[in-house]
C-alpha cells in the first residue's frame, strides 16, 4: 500500500487542517490513488478481501474521501454503492438513496483519523434501519483507540504527527495552514 501511495504522490508535507480539526505535517490525499484508476480498483478489491466474509448489502462512504472508496468496493461485493454528505452541516442520505431496513452495512473512509465522519456515517445508517456489519478505510491514522463497536480493517497504519491546534509547532512558525479536505479549502 505505501508503495502506492509514493508512486501516486499521495504523500504530502506542509501544514494541514485535518477533519477532525487537529494539525499535522503530513496529509495523505487518497483522491490522488483515484486518479489512477488500476490503482484505485486494486485497493477497491484489497478492501473487499478483509470484509468480504460480512457480506454487506449494502457499502457506503461520507462525501468526499468516501465516495470512490464505497464504490470500488461495493463493485468487488455485489453490493449497493452509496454516500453520505453534509447539509447544513449535517450528514445525511440523499440523491433519493435508501437503506432498507436490517440491511447489512459496511462503511468506508479513505482516511480515518479519530472517526467522526464514520460515526457521523453511522447515525445515518441506523436512522434508517441498516445493521453495520464493519468498518474499513485504506489508512488508519488513529493515535488512540477509535470508538467503533464494530470490527474495524484498514489497510495501511500510518504513524503521522498530529497536533491540537492550541499546541501546533508548525502554527508557531507561521506556517499556512491549508485544509485539503472536504470542510473547508483553505484556513490562514
Amino acid at each position: 500500500m505505501l508503495e502506492i501511495l509514493y508512486r501516486v504522490g499521495a504523500l504530502l508535507e506542509g501544514h494541514f487542517l485535518l477533519s477532525s480539526g487537529k494539525h499535522s505535517s503530513k496529509y495523505v490525499q487518497c483522491a490522488k490513488i483515484f486518479e489512477r484508476p488500476e490503482y484505485g480498483d486494486k485497493v477497491g478489491e484489497m478492501i473487499a478481501q478483509k470484509i468480504s466474509h460480512h457480506k454487506p448489502d449494502v457499502v457506503i462512504g461520507p462525501a468526499l474521501g468516501g465516495i470512490i472508496v464505497a464504490y470500488a468496493v461495493a463493485r468487488y461485493l455485489g453490493a449497493r454503492a452509496m454516500f453520505t454528505e453534509r447539509e447544513d452541516g449535517i450528514m445525511k442520505l440523499r440523491r433519493d438513496f435508501h437503506i432498507n431496513k436490517d440491511e447489512k452495512v459496511a462503511i468506508v473512509e479513505d482516511v480515518t483519523t479519530t472517526g467522526k465522519s464514520v460515526l457521523e456515517v453511522a447515525e445515518v445508517v441506523k436512522e434508517y434501519g441498516g445493521q453495520i456489519c464493519c468498518i474499513a478505510s485504506i489508512i488508519d491514522r488513529s493515535t488512540q483507540p477509535l470508538p467503533f463497536d464494530v470490527p474495524f480493517y484498514s489497510l495501511m497504519k500510518l504513524e503521522l504527527p498530529i497536533y491540537e491546534p492550541d499546541d501546533c509547532p508548525l502554527c508557531r512558525q507561521k506556517i499556512q495552514l491549508v485544509k485539503p479536505g472536504s470542510r473547508t479549502e483553505k484556513k490562514n
